[in-house]
């Protein structure tokens, strides 16, 4: 069993030459170029690591994901001609093979896609199988994802009020390139393999029984998302799951799905994505 893939935060240009230079001339190399005082930034991050995620962590390496503060190593950003930020340079055996600026998470997965080369076993990848018992949280505790997924599970707050003022018109941009980040996106209490709540682990259990490759994000982490969700999907629970970017449902509307058209989501299976490889 393989783990998903994490972006890998590399601060100096020696770290990020001596980690490039690690890398097998076949292995594509996501490069990211982000400021953190850049709003669009923190947007791509999330991004980036939901993506990241729904590709198997293997030796040697078939894609690493690398992350840099442009600002910070500015020989290398002068190398790779970053004049703006965000921006995600794929990587092949010391070659450019693309490049993409802005926040547009269907074009920064779809370039991956098409350069990734990978293997069957990347291709048949699903987020690992879950090994533990839901944990019982207490008031006030935070529990680290032991997945390497570099999420945070916090515990859920009783009052629905998010932390601090968010300016809704960024946070509607945000969701709407977040539910595009894999094609089958899952929004879940916890992990796939940590899940929160029953809901969560029924829809987990279902989608690796049905073998769909999908990206996930707990909404625990992040309570921004959590709230803004409910009302960007006209949705008040969660889970809830997102194919192509437009909204599906929740368990319920979920198992419908599969009972009405044993072949709905059959496009974004293992077997049908290793069939095409």
């Amino acid at each position: 069993m393989t783990n998903g893939s994490t972006v890998v935060d590399l601060a100096t240009e020696g770290a990020f030459d001596s980690h490039i230079a690690g890398l097998p001339a076949s292995c594509l190399a996501v490069i990211y170029f982000h400021a953190p005082w850049a709003e669009p930034c923190k947007q791509m991050s999330t991004i980036l690591s939901t993506l990241a995620s729904t590709y198997p962590s293997t030796s040697p390496p078939a894609i690493s994901f690398v992350s840099l503060d442009a600002e910070e190593v500015s020989d290398v950003s002068e190398k790779y001609d970053v004049n703006q930020v965000p921006l995600v340079v794929l990587q092949k055996n010391g070659q450019v093979v693309d490049s993409v600026t802005g926040t547009d998470a269907t074009k920064v997965r779809n370039a991956v896609e098409r350069h990734a080369g990978q293997t069957a076993e990347a291709k048949a990848s699903l987020p690992p199988v879950q090994q533990v018992k839901r944990p019982e949280p207490k008031a006030g505790d935070v529990h680290p994802d032991t997945n390497g997924n570099g999420a945070v599970t916090a515990p859920e707050q009783s009052n629905g009020e998010t932390n601090g003022a968010v300016d809704q018109e960024e946070l509607k941009s945000r969701l709407a390139e977040l539910v595009k980040a894999a094609p089958v996106m899952l929004f879940m209490k916890g992990t796939p393999s940590a899940p929160q709540c029953g809901f969560s682990r029924q829809t987990v259990s279902m989608l690796r029984e049905k073998g769909v490759r999908y990206g996930f994000f707990n909404i625990l982490a992040d309570d921004d998302v959590r709230q803004g969700l409910k009302e960007y999907s006209e949705w008040p629970t969660f889970p809830q799951v997102y194919v192509g970017g437009e909204f599906v449902g929740g368990l319920d509307i979920l198992k419908e799905e599969f009972e009405n058209d044993p072949d709905f989501l059959r496009d974004y299976s293992v077997h049908a994505q290793g069939q095409a490889a």
